[in-house]
């Protein structure tokens, strides 16, 4: 066989090729024949790096729960457990039993440095104090952080800051004594000369004598201007007069507390020196009498060096500021709070964005809260496109939480600072829009919660409408935190507003607008009778045709109602006047309004093609079907035409494009119920009330002077329009002029507290030792009226009187005085309640007619006798006309009301009889002055008598002789009293005056067994009784009223603490506090929730959720959030029937015992705020049928069901929340996959002002 002469071997020839294995600089060979000539393929484009192994799951099993000791129980007793141990090898780790966390260090190093050159020299430990101190058992900012997880939301195991105003020590801290101090009598101990010194200080207190020499502190503070002038000068308008009026004059430096330590000027910070100023001023202000918190600015006179004092400030605007954006700007920079109480359109943000600007520039952090969520989203959008580091916190978004401005709504602040989150740590400003909201009576108490619950540094921006009393309020707060707050409110709007009223309603009426309030708030009554002139013409023509009576007053029906608002919308867009907003005061006439203008079109086409390119542009986000839906298909084409729908009931994401359209001009029409006054920053042109009567919840009424002042201040786009117009219509007639006039002139609504006891609040604080639920209380706005600094003051002053007065005598004889001033004390006022028993009476008035006699007692008159001449007609006060008889030279009244209070020693029936010659006086009785009414009358002249009496007061007729009918009267007075001197008979409450009520009956017999018990007393036999009772008197005054005083102080006199008692009751029934009051584990899981707590819990340790499936769940859980009735009946599945079934026991059984602890609510009231109305809804949607399907199993209308499953959803997070506190970790996996059930499609789309 030939030899094949082969060519030598090249490299392409040799079956090997190299892959490189990923970027580890590996290669492989691969020994596989290559086909000829073919170029070698890239291997090393394969993915980068090792294919991706996985650790075996059984080894793992078996190395972490088998062989690690520390998982095994070691005194098992079962056998079948020590078979296994034989077959696992355990490996004990001895070791692991010496590891313990690090305490922390007790000392650092501090730099000694050269203090010229800065160079280091040397380092010293310094001993680190509070080292132990963490979230779990310190109110303290030097506490340790936690983790970061928890930095935001904090824990509910975490304690607060402590909230600003709470640190009062008691008596009991203040008294112990800490080693380091010693005892020094600060009166005698002293040293007053320094050693080595020939003269000293003089300690006494001298009063400062204001001579021409003494130094003048302004004098002296003119020197030192700069050093201590860190403080932006006061607010203009204060004149000099008054700052001179504040500082105290001296005589000396020392008194001045001038230390003068080389602190050149230019030595200490501006904020130092502010900062220690400020807690300077407070406390000399708090030496004064009464301190007031909040502080009015004056904003009439211009600012004019505004921009001297901020040179460079942290904000630039466009435009020039107003003089209340300018003050409020001066006291941010100082650091100050400020309430800015601002007509709508006024400019109240620039307050809070030049806030936001400072925490920027200071590096700290502003939290923006809002009521409302909408409001939130809205305002991200505004400062996101400002300050770019913004961040939101709603329930249901989160986004860029490490921002340094986070805008959130108002519960999840209160939630952050009960969990202690470390934002606060960093906070510099807290602003509260819309503080008005704080009127709700559902959510307003989470406003004062949050005020009250704010530490110390944080400084805080109030923004709301005008109100009366923003002083009041501001008071409130500055008293609960100690610091002033500065008020500063604006005078009137700065587009002014002209109310017309229309009663066009075709186009031969549609100019009939009348003018009813001017820009200067003149009301014309004039345009008024125009109106009803018009009107009553129209309507007297229709009734001659047709013949129709009575013209109802309030309801028109829907074709009059067409007519009126197409002849309006043509007037006005053929005026320009839009846009328009429209209040209708109920969602179906708003969607029925804007669904009859069919044939009215607004919008030119370029306006329409910029609509529907946005409309697109928005709807993108939605799936398919979502946009067929036909509430959007419909709103589509009204947006088209210029006409919008905007209420609680239409989708969110529609709401938010006909918000924006509106902004952007191109909606022209806007039918909106009250919300969007209330919540959305959008103002138009003209504002327009399609009626003034509005349905509360509970029934009709007029609109308030607040609510309509909130909506007509929509009108007037400031820089737009030179006026804003608001528009009545009388549609079926004109509204009384009275209720207008209450309307557009009456005094918005007050700041009112809602304060009032939640579950959550109360095993909040319980948790933390170091905070009471009183002292929530006792700061809450409902108590404002407590002046408790006062009342201290008034204290101390009354102990001090007590103990100067000399002591009682109760020796002997005397040794019974203190029980005889009692018990004639209790007859005093059983006396007095039966006397107004009497005198409210019929027959006590009827008994007590002219001519009637009477026995008086008075501080002039001791058990005198009187003859009634005059009764009063004031039911309130009534008063009664009467002629005394009385010793001669005791005519004239005792002038002050001290005399009323002597109590007559000793009590006696027996009359009063002269012992000189009689006289008599007229005076003008109050009830309590008639002690008695006797079975006697007398006939008198009551006019002449008066007459008589009253002519002989005067100086020239002083002398003259009594008349004739006066005479007569006293003559028969006195014989009477000489006739009965132990007593006449009087008439009885219950005999003769046939009083029958349990009281009076009571008090009748009270009274004679008092009578009786005076006469067995040993003291009024002892010759010093008189004195001594007047020493008793006096003590027992001054006792009273310190009594009285202590009580207001202490916590008794709280208005909630009954509420409270009963609260913690339930509590204690359900165990979730001990009766100690510290909190178990389910008072633990209650704090995780928000809303309906007690319910949510006991439905978690019931496993009532256990049984049920995911969607089943949620279902049932969306009672928690549906608060409205409907019409239609669920079909439910037959496990969700029985859950329903165990929710309405759970609820009524914790309506029992509400009810059994106290508490006012009903159980059928607790149980009917539950109500099942959406489970159906709710559980076709969690298993993924489309939402235009959903819309069709209910009338709830769109809008209303997305809210609710998007609060359903935070419901779910807290009950996930709870079952993992609980262990129960079967059902937090459960909450999260219904969680994750109903987070889709149109549900869930992103708000358009977030994205």
């Amino acid at each position: 066989m030939d030899k094949i002469d082969l060519p030598p071997v090249g490299p392409d020839d040799l079956p090997l090729s190299l892959l490189e294995m990923g970027c580890s600089g590996r290669f492989e060979l691969i020994t596989h024949p290559l086909p000829k000539n073919k170029p070698l393929p890239p291997h090393s484009t394969l993915p980068h790096g090792l294919p991706p192994t996985c650790l075996d799951l059984k080894t793992e099993v078996e190395k972490r729960f088998l062989q690690d000791p520390a998982w095994l129980p070691v005194h098992d007793v079962d056998d079948a457990f020590h078979k296994f141990l034989k077959i696992s090898t355990r490996d004990k780790e001895v070791d692991s039993l010496l590891h313990c966390s690090l305490s922390p260090l007790h000392s650092g190093l501090s730099v000694v440095r050269d203090p010229t050159t800065g160079m280091l020299l040397d380092f010293t430990e310094v001993l680190l104090v509070d080292t132990g101190l963490s979230a779990k058992n310190s109110l303290s900012l030097q506490r340790q952080p936690g983790p970061p997880s928890e930095s935001l939301r904090g824990s509910n195991t975490n304690y607060p800051f402590l909230p600003a105003g709470m640190e009062e020590l008691t008596l009991e801290q203040i008294k112990k004594k800490s080693e380091l101090e010693e005892d020094i009598d600060f009166a005698k101990d002293l040293l007053t000369v320094p050693p080595g010194l020939k003269a000293g200080m003089d300690f006494s207190d001298k009063e400062a004598k204001t001579t021409k020499s003494a130094v003048n502190l302004l004098s002296l503070l003119s020197t030192f201007d700069d050093a201590i002038d860190a403080l932006p000068e006061e607010k203009e308008g204060v004149s000099q007069k008054e700052e001179t009026v504040k500082l105290p004059r001296t005589n000396s430096l020392e008194d001045l507390g001038i230390k003068d330590s080389g602190n050149s000027p230019s030595q200490p910070s501006a904020n130092t020196v502010s900062l220690s100023e400020q807690k300077k001023k407070l406390q000399q202000e708090g030496k004064g009498d009464h301190k007031k918190w909040a502080i009015p600015v004056d904003i009439t006179s211009p600012c004019e060096d505004f921009y001297k004092r901020i040179p460079d400030p942290a904000f630039k605007y466009p435009f020039e500021l107003d003089v209340f954006q300018k003050q409020a700007i001066l006291r941010l920079e100082a650091h100050d709070s400020v309430f800015v109480a601002a007509h709508t359109s006024a400019g109240k943000t620039v307050v809070a964005e030049y806030a936001i600007a400072l925490s920027q520039k200071h590096m700290t952090r502003t939290i923006y809260t809002s009521p409302i969520k909408a409001l939130s989203n809205q305002k991200f959008r505004d400062f996101k496109n400002t300050f770019r580091d913004v961040g939101l916190l709603t329930g249901d978004v989160q986004l860029s939480p490490e921002s340094s401005c986070l805008i959130m709504t108002t519960e999840i602040l209160r939630s952050m600072l009960y969990n202690g989150s470390e934002v606060i740590r960093d906070l510099e400003w807290v602003i509260f829009d819309e503080v008005h909201y704080i009127n709700d009576a559902e959510r307003g108490v989470v406003w004062e919660e949050v005020l009250i619950m704010l530490p110390e540094h944080v400084s805080i921006i109030l923004l709301s409408a005008t109100v009366p009393n923003a002083v009041e309020f501001s008071e409130w707060i500055g008293r609960i935190k100690k610091r002033h707050i500065y008020v500063i409110s604006t005078v009137k709007r700065p587009v002014p507003l002209e109310h017309y009223l229309y009663t066009g309603n075709s186009t031969k009426t549609q100019k009939e607008l009348f003018l009813l309030l001017d820009p200067t708030g003149n009301f014309l009554t004039k345009g008024y009778y125009t109106a009803v002139d018009t009107k009553k013409e129209r309507t007297s023509k229709h009734a001659q045709s047709f013949g129709t009576k009575n013209v109802s007053q309030h309801n028109t029906t829907a074709s009059q109602d067409r007519a009126v608002w197409q002849t309006l919308l043509n007037y006005l867009s053929q005026r320009q006047q839009t846009p328009v907003v429209a209040f209708t005061f109920s969602r179906t006439r708003c969607d029925e309004n804007a669904r009859s203008l069919t044939s009215l079109d607004l919008t030119s086409s370029i306006e329409k093609s910029e609509i529907h390119s946005f409309l697109q542009k928005s709807l993108t986000r939605l799936r398919g079907g979502d946009r067929q839906l036909p509430q959007i298909l419909l709103m589509r084409d009204l947006l088209k035409r210029g006409i919008g729908v905007h209420h609680s009931g239409i989708l969110p994401i529609l709401k938010e494009i006909i918000e924006m359209l509106f902004s952007r001009g191109l909606v022209k029409v806007l039918f909106a119920t009250e919300t969007f006054a209330m919540g959305v920053n959008m103002p138009a042109r003209t504002v327009v009330f399609d009626s003034i009567r509005k349905h509360d919840g509970t029934g009709f009424r007029n609109l308030l002077p607040g609510e309509y002042i909130q909506m007509a201040g929509r009108a007037g786009r400031r820089g737009l329009d030179a006026t804003g117009t608001v528009i009545i219509l009388c549609k079926a007639g004109v509204h009384d002029m009275g209720d207008l006039h209450a309307m557009m002139l009456g005094k918005p609504t007050v700041l009112q507290s809602q304060f009032r006891l939640t579950y959550t609040m109360i095993l909040n604080l319980l948790r933390v030792e170091a905070l009471r639920v009183t002292d929530m209380m006792r700061r809450s706005f409902s108590e404002n009226h407590r002046d408790t600094q006062a009342h201290e003051k008034r204290i101390s002053e009354l102990r001090n009187t007590v103990s100067s007065l000399p002591p009682l005598d109760t020796e002997g004889q005397l040794s019974d005085i203190l029980s005889y001033y009692h018990t004639i004390t209790e007859l005093r006022i059983t006396t007095e309640t039966l006397q107004r028993a009497v005198l409210e009476s019929m027959n006590g008035l009827k008994a007590l007619s002219v001519g009637r006699v009477v026995i008086v007692n008075n501080g002039q008159h001791h058990n005198a006798l009187g003859v009634i001449l005059q009764v009063s007609n004031d039911a309130v006060n009534r008063t009664f006309t009467a002629l005394i008889i009385c010793e001669k030279g005791n005519e004239e009244a005792a002038g002050d009301d001290q005399s009323n209070k002597v109590l007559h020693l000793i009590y006696s029936t027996s009359l009063f009889i002269p012992e000189g010659p009689c006289s008599h006086t007229v005076q003008k009785l109050k009830l309590q002055d008639v002690s008695a009414i006797t079975a006697k009358t007398l006939k008198v002249i009551p006019e002449r008598i008066i007459d008589n009496y009253n002519k002989r007061q005067q100086p020239r007729f002083r002398l003259d002789p009594p008349g004739q009918a006066i005479s007569t009267a006293t003559q028969e007075l006195l014989r009477l009293a000489e006739a009965n001197p132990n007593g006449i008979t009087t008439l009885d409450p219950v005999n003769d005056l046939h009083l029958k009520g349990v009281d009076v009956v009571e008090g009748v017999i009270r009274q004679r067994v008092l009578q009786d018990c005076l006469k067995d007393f040993h003291c009024i036999h002892s010759p010093t009784f008189t004195e001594q009772f007047a020493r008793v008197q006096e003590r027992m005054s001054v006792q009273e009223e310190l009594d009285k005083l202590l009580f207001l102080v202490s916590d008794q006199s709280l208005t909630l603490l009954p509420d409270y008692h009963q609260r913690i009751k339930v509590l204690e029934a359900l165990q979730y506090v001990d009766s100690t009051g510290a909190v178990q584990l389910k008072g633990r899981v209650a704090c995780q929730i928000s809303s309906h707590e007690l319910l949510l819990t006991e439905l978690l340790f019931e496993n009532t959720l256990s049984p049920l499936a995911p969607e089943e769940s949620a279902a049932l859980l969306s009672c928690l959030i549906f608060t409205q009735n409907t019409q239609i009946n669920p079909h439910l599945t037959n496990t969700l029937q029985e859950g329903i079934n165990q929710v309405l026991n759970v609820a009524q059984r914790i309506g029992e015992l509400q009810r059994d602890c106290g508490i006012a609510q009903t159980a059928e009231d607790f149980v009917a705020q539950f109500k099942f109305g959406l489970t159906e809804v709710v559980y076709c949607w969690a298993r993924g049928m489309p939402f235009s399907e959903i819309a069709q199993l209910t009338d709830v209308q769109e809008g209303t069901i997305v809210r609710c499953i998007q609060r359903l959803d935070e419901v779910l997070k807290e009950v996930r929340q709870a079952a993992r506190i609980v262990g129960d970790s079967v059902l937090g996996s459960k909450m999260e996959r219904a969680s994750l059930a109903i987070r889709r499609d149109i549900v869930f789309t992103a708000s358009l002002y977030t994205h």
